[in-house]
């Protein structure tokens, strides 16, 4: 029975362990992540002391434009029945609007539950995380993976949808097996950086501001705030409520190299300064984004790159495409409709 490893476990990443269960059920579907957990930049964070109070420090809610409604219109429809989308209710101060007909959409239980709903979809699938992917080798008809603190495993079919950096710093065989017109368009590719910031507060602690999210368009440091369980329209004086700041992207380049200790206090002193009198968060957890959003995807926009036919080596995620959800769901079906005519 043929291997199949997708390195990543974000959108792009979980939705093709989705499709391949969903019409290739007897694949052997393997799934490795670097991080802790699921979700890339679909990122969901909790309270160290309360775990029902939660911030997304990713993406922050989903817009659907007219076009992408009706043409991912099945995704929309299986994610808003499941419960893990809901129309986004709340005020957005100072968003910029795509097009007429568009819609927002906001996921109860944070973001990551989008990325999660996908793998669970796989159900069968091998997922890991703590597995970081350093080389690939080819040896005759299959592939041989390595990652730090493990031994190499073998598979048929290798799909990669980490950030298109990560990819060219893969070792191994990955040099020879580039083109160098593949190897220029993906060195082409290039992503925003930011930081952000999520603070958690005591059930009984208050922010007192008319909006859920808010962007910030004239600060140095602060892009975008939202109060988290406001955005969701989520309120209870039972839980504790949570805020996310996301930095500038010039910030965000300016401090790229710094330790995110350091960073830390910075964003802070500017939140103090836009909204005053904020009470002292129970906790603190600062992200760094090196990869945040494609400002430069491959040439075209073709969804995917086939490295190698025979194994097949196939290369995905929005960097293909552009950076939103409906950037992830188009690669992951250009990347499945590699592998259904492959396997």
């Amino acid at each position: 029975m043929s291997r199949v490893l997708i390195v990543g476990a974000g959108l792009t990443g979980s939705l093709c362990a989705c499709l391949l269960r969903r019409e290739m059920p007897n694949k052997v579907i393997v799934v490795w992540d670097k991080s802790r957990g699921a979700g890339g930049r679909m990122s969901t964070s909790r309270s160290p002391s309360d775990p029902s109070c939660i911030v997304d420090l990713g993406a922050q809610y989903i817009t659907a434009t007219s076009y992408y409604a009706k043409m991912h219109q099945n995704f929309y429809e299986e994610l808003l029945a499941h419960g893990v989308l809901k129309p986004l209710v709340s005020s957005v101060e100072g968003e910029v609007m795509k097009d007429g007909g568009h819609k927002n959409y906001v996921s109860p239980t944070g973001v990551s539950a989008i990325v999660k709903h996908f793998l669970k979809q796989s159900a069968g699938a091998e997922v890991f995380f703590d597995h970081h992917v350093t080389h690939i080798y080819q040896k005759g008809a299959i592939w041989e993976v390595c990652r730090k603190g493990g031994a190499p495993e073998q598979f048929d079919t290798v799909v990669l949808t980490m950030p298109v950096p990560q990819i060219l710093q893969l070792q191994g065989d990955m040099g020879s097996l580039l083109e160098k017109s593949q190897r220029q368009q993906l060195e082409a590719v290039s992503y925003s950086s930011r930081y952000a910031l999520g603070l958690f507060y005591k059930a009984q602690a208050h922010i007192n501001v008319p909006w859920a999210a808010k962007y910030i368009s004239n600060n140095p440091c602060i892009r975008f705030i939202a109060i988290d369980d406001k955005k969701r329209n989520l309120e209870s004086p039972e839980c504790g409520t949570s805020m996310v700041v996301h930095t500038s992207v010039p910030f965000g380049i300016k401090h790229l190299e710094e330790a995110k200790e350091q960073v830390e206090p910075l964003i802070l002193e500017e939140l103090n300064k836009l909204l005053p009198g904020l009470p002292q968060p129970d906790s603190i957890k600062c992200q760094k984004w090196r990869y945040s959003q494609v400002r430069s995807s491959v040439a075209d926009c073709p969804g995917q790159m086939t490295l190698l036919s025979q194994p097949l080596l196939v290369c995905g995620g929005d960097g293909f495409t552009h950076s939103n959800f409906d950037g992830c769901i188009e690669s992951a079906l250009k990347v499945f409709d590699v592998l259904k005519h492959s396997l």
